[in-house]
């Protein structure tokens, strides 16, 4: 086998990212199985009469929701926990979502004072719901998702709190299981839990019954995605304690270290991911014990891009979140002073993940050049094929698999079917149109630092009928005079 320097390093390049493959479908297996008997010797009902669980503020930034908000919100206030609020933050929305509120919820001025520590756009005002005691409406001037979250944060009552986005559904048992974790573990700071598309799904008087495969192929790719991502990825970086990333859309977190740090950044719009590189970084500088880490069962639902071009956007920011966050804190990469973190997590996310659209576009280059300039080199293009290819479509096969385990799953045989289909094309195209988006966001990135893109919200079905459209009069930032 004659191989160049070159060649020999790409294929070294995919041969490890294959083992964390294979050590991340391993690892699991053994995480689900031990959930799985966590559900079995402790049912719902008896971690509902705990007498453990510390209260929750739920944090929801809300910016042109006006399609979602309404179901999202009553499935919070749905939700079976002992003690809980939802803290809407209308981040000086341009359409209804404001007046969608105050119809559905029958809001009032409310006069709150709290401590404001981290800077913020102006608040325009603070609302109380006539109908549900545990839910406030701040509405405020537009300054971005970080903004509204340290909005929420300096006004939530609750030691822990939960950041949701507006789009976003939990599974009615998620709080509880999540939340579980800080009874067991007074070092933990934050627990993720898993994130999968709610595109599909069907819905009776506010919850989810069913779950069918989703009707666009651009759906079904990201379905695969997550399964990939959530259970593989996540699952084992957080076992090794090398997570760096909890999702946006589903993570609790203890509220007096993360005001300690100064909250969300607003320079990035990767802030979920800078948050918790910067909780790792406080946290060993200041020599603490301390735990970061994420479970399978707790389920958050959220909408996904159905069309190509919000695809696009989206992980075009994604990736430039990504980078900002590795950047911000790059005194970190290497350096022993971070254990774990700077030593393995570091370059992790930098080689394999920051990096992985150039390295892997490069390859898929080199490997194609060689074929048209007649310079064939058979062993480098069959390994490359089967280390690029071949195996991440095994693995992907794999998570699939493990997702039947789960307890709300794709139960129609004809369905799975059709999303195995969906997982061997994801390598076989798929993969790198993806790749490309990230590659030009990664050339593009520092001139576009901060920007979020426009993003759309379908509205979300949920079985039950929508709150009919309020009077001018009754909009709660011109509240009746008399």
């Amino acid at each position: 086998m004659n191989l160049t320097v070159v060649e020999f390093l790409f294929l070294v390049y995919f041969a490890l990212m294959n083992v964390g493959y294979a050590i991340g479908l391993t690892t699991t297996v053994r995480e689900l199985a031990r959930s799985m008997r966590r559900h079995q010797t402790l049912r719902f009902d008896a971690l509902l009469l705990g007498q453990t669980h510390k209260p929750i503020s739920l944090l929801v930034p809300a910016y042109n929701e006006e399609a979602t908000i309404e179901a999202s919100v009553r499935s919070f206030l749905n939700l079976r926990y002992p003690q809980f609020e939802v803290i809407v933050v209308n981040d000086g929305s341009r359409d209804r979502t404001l007046d969608v509120l105050n119809a559905t919820f029958d809001l009032h001025p409310a006069q709150m004072v709290v401590p404001l520590t981290i800077p913020t756009k102006p608040v325009r005002g603070t609302y109380r719901s006539a109908r549900e005691d545990r839910l406030i409406v701040i509405d405020k001037d537009n300054g971005g998702k970080a903004d509204s979250l340290n909005v929420a944060m300096q006004y939530a009552r609750y030691p822990l709190f939960c950041a949701l986005d507006a789009d976003s559904l939990l599974d009615e048992e998620a709080l509880l299981r999540v939340a579980r974790r800080f009874a067991d573990d007074d070092n933990l700071l934050v627990v993720g839990g898993t994130v999968r598309p709610l595109n599909g799904a069907v819905f009776h008087d506010g919850r989810i019954v069913d779950l069918h495969l989703p009707a666009t192929a651009v759906e079904r790719f990201q379905l695969v995605e997550y399964i990939r991502a959530f259970l593989v990825g996540r699952t084992t970086l957080s076992a090794y304690g090398l997570l760096l990333i909890i999702s946006g859309a589903f993570g609790l977190f203890r509220r007096d270290v993360a005001l300690q740090v100064g909250g969300y950044a607003h320079d990035t719009v990767g802030e979920d991911m800078e948050l918790i590189v910067r909780l790792h970084r406080h946290a060993r500088e200041q020599r603490r014990p301390y735990a970061i880490t994420y479970v399978i069962d707790p389920i958050c639902w959220t909408q996904v891009p159905d069309t190509w071009n919000l695809l696009r956007r989206q992980r075009d920011r994604w990736q430039r979140g990504l980078i900002e966050a590795l950047w911000k804190h790059r005194r970190m990469f290497l350096n022993p002073r971070y254990g774990r973190i700077g030593m393995i997590s570091m370059p992790y996310y930098v080689f394999f993940e920051a990096l992985a659209p150039v390295i892997e576009l490069t390859g898929y280059a080199l490997a194609v050049g060689l074929v048209v300039t007649g310079k064939f080199s058979a062993p480098f293009v069959a390994l490359f094929f089967l280390l690029a290819i071949a195996y991440g479509t095994l693995i992907s096969f794999s998570a699939q698999s493990v997702e039947v385990f789960l307890r709300q799953r794709i139960s129609r045989p004809g369905d799975r079917l059709r999303l195995l289909g969906f997982a061997l094309l994801d390598n076989l195209g798929f993969r790198q149109w993806t790749l490309l988006i990230r590659f030009w966001a990664t050339l593009t990135g520092p001139l576009r630092a901060g920007q979020w893109g426009k993003m759309e919200r379908r509205r979300i079905d949920t079985g039950t009928p929508p709150t009919p459209p309020p009077d001018a009069g009754d909009s709660p930032r011109n509240p009746d005079p008399t």
